[in-house]
């Protein structure tokens, strides 16, 4: 199967060391030799760079391992094709996709079979199918012959048709991940295997791991992740002779967590993610739960959009007025009450009362 590679960083952070190892499991250390791909978030914008070449072998690779590009935020893929032509870069990932006005890049392990190049109508997740969704049907499509692409755009569909045109919030977009990979995985719990990374803006990483092995293979495909902050030591790397004393490059304000399929060094303290757990980080910090995902929220770095901008306003009016009411911390309000916002102009908001509410 594939293998993924994620950095999350308090500072901005070039990646050039992790991504030197990782990309020889692209054909020299390791088989996953069917393409490769990466996504770097500066700012608003995405750059990303994909290539049917081995990992270990493709020049635009070699480039980028000894370019310092500074992000906050990236994933990275080295392909092991299972499904759709290893020849046809639309089946490259990371995948991406604009959403309120946000680039979402999404990699993925695994085998979800309901998702298979070979099934033809493919699960609507969440709300996509329901009369209480925003919008109707499917907004997003894709464009290979891949389970990875089909389930990315199933996931972007479900969040489109629970929150319509503006973006939730950390808490909100966090329990409906979670309620959405469990809802993927219903069925197919004993044969599924299903780890992905999803960024979501230049702040926000999501990774999910529902770990495995593919029959009659001993390979575990699961994730794991590590953090590197002060004080800082020598990190060496598994695939290549190469190390580097990060304390000789690197300052208090640092911290970078790397997220990745198999533990890229030999010295360094890696911790395996639990079945069914879904990590939210920021800053380089793992958050695991809705209090975690809603401190980030506070600190301004939720998800960025324009559209979010227009309505935030009213949408925190509405839910401080609810958790005044019922004693719960407003950025934790439930989705059906928040999603009132958009159902109120700016002139009915002050007309609100607790009979509206309930």
């Amino acid at each position: 199967m594939c293998q993924l590679l994620g950095m999350n960083c308090a500072e901005k952070t070039d990646f050039c060391f992790s991504f030197s190892g990782f990309r020889m499991r692209g054909g020299q250390s390791d088989k996953h030799s069917d393409g490769w791909g990466i996504g770097i978030y500066e700012g608003r914008g995405l750059r990303t760079f994909v290539d049917t070449l081995p990992a270990a072998e493709s020049p635009i690779a070699e480039m980028i391992g000894h370019y310092p590009i500074k992000t906050l935020n990236m994933i990275a893929h080295i392909r092991y094709a299972t499904q759709g032509s290893k020849d046809d870069l639309a089946n490259v990932h990371p995948f991406q996709r604009e959403l309120w006005g946000i680039q979402f890049s999404f990699c993925h392990n695994g085998d979800v079979q309901k998702f298979g190049s070979g099934v033809l109508d493919h699960p609507l997740l969440g709300k996509t199918a329901s009369e209480y969704g925003f919008g109707c049907g499917k907004t997003f499509h894709p464009v290979g012959d891949t389970d990875s692409e089909s389930l990315f755009c199933a996931i972007l569909n479900a969040l489109r048709a629970e929150y319509g045109e503006v973006p939730p919030t950390l808490p909100q977009l966090y329990k409906t991940i979670q309620s959405l990979c469990e809802e993927i995985i219903e069925g197919e719990e004993d044969s599924a295997i299903l780890n992905f990374l999803m960024g979501c803006g230049e702040f926000t990483l999501l990774a999910y791991s529902w770990p495995g092995s593919r029959p009659g293979s001993a390979v575990w495909n699961g994730l794991f992740y590590t953090i590197r902050q002060p004080p800082f030591t020598t990190a060496e790397l598994a695939d290549i002779d190469y190390k580097v004393d990060f304390s000789t490059v690197t300052t208090e304000q640092d911290r970078v967590a790397v997220i990745t399929t198999k533990p890229l060094t030999t010295n360094e303290t890696w911790i395996e993610m639990k079945r069914g757990e879904l990590l939210m980080f920021d800053k380089g910090l793992p958050y695991a739960d809705l209090r975690g995902c809603a401190l980030v929220e506070r600190e301004g770095r939720g998800l960025c959009s324009k559209l979010k901008a227009d309505t935030n306003l009213n949408t925190v009016k509405v839910a401080t007025m609810v958790g005044k009411a019922i004693d719960v911390d407003p950025i934790l309000i439930p989705t059906k009450v928040c999603s009132l916002t958009r159902r109120l102009s700016s002139n009915s908001l002050s007309q609100l009362d607790e009979e509206t509410i309930s």
